[in-house]
């Protein structure tokens, strides 16, 4: 037993010796300042665009990201605000719509790389882009399809009439592109925003 514990504590001390330079390599503060960037960028990656998305779920991301990655800094062309912050009924929100009307009365068309609807929170006055929202209303789907409609794999949800919206009933599909959601990337609404910063323009 004596013999078995000698050499039990030779192997952790040679442990010790052997990590100690790579250790002090991390406490460096030459090669702390070398590594801080890349580490930085991707904590910042991560908590802007999300992580862990796989399969048809990352390509519809993908595809969410190309098509609005130029609205980064703000709504622009055809998106207009539609009514005010959207809160949920227990916990989270949707944040601010963006609206581009054409495309949610285009006779029950939809499109990938043109959602109808942008979603935006707002902080500090600032707008901070969400994902966005694919919408067709029901009796234009439902004129020519006997399913529901879905993108990538992806069912809509149906939303019955009346509603807070004013619409007729329609079917719409949330995709978090740019924020992610504990409950889901394509569940309706969002416990990391929140409609407290929003200020009307009106």
């Amino acid at each position: 037993m004596k013999v078995a514990r000698f050499f039990l504590m030779a192997s952790a001390v040679g442990m010790v010796l052997c990590l100690t330079p790579v250790v002090d390599a991390f406490l460096d503060p030459a090669v702390d300042a070398l590594l801080a960037p890349a580490i930085d960028a991707q904590l910042h990656d991560r908590e802007d665009h999300g992580s862990g998305h796989g399969g048809q779920e990352a390509d519809l991301v993908k595809v969410v990201r190309t098509a609005t990655e130029r609205f980064l800094d703000g709504p622009s062309g055809n998106y207009k605000q539609y009514l005010g912050c959207v809160s949920g009924t227990q916990e989270g929100a949707m944040g601010v719509h963006f609206v581009d009307t054409d495309l949610v009365f285009d006779q029950g068309q939809l499109n990938k790389d043109q959602p109808e609807a942008l979603m935006y929170e707002m902080r500090n006055g600032k707008l901070f882009l969400l994902g966005a929202e694919y919408i067709v209303p029901a009796a234009d789907w439902d004129a020519h399809n006997a399913l529901p409609p879905t993108l990538l794999g992806q069912v809509f949800t149906y939303n019955t009439s009346p509603n807070r919206f004013g619409l007729d009933a329609f079917y719409a599909l949330h995709v978090w592109a740019w924020r992610d959601n504990p409950h889901g990337t394509f569940v309706d609404w969002n416990p990391q925003v929140s409609c407290d910063g929003f200020k009307s323009s009106e």
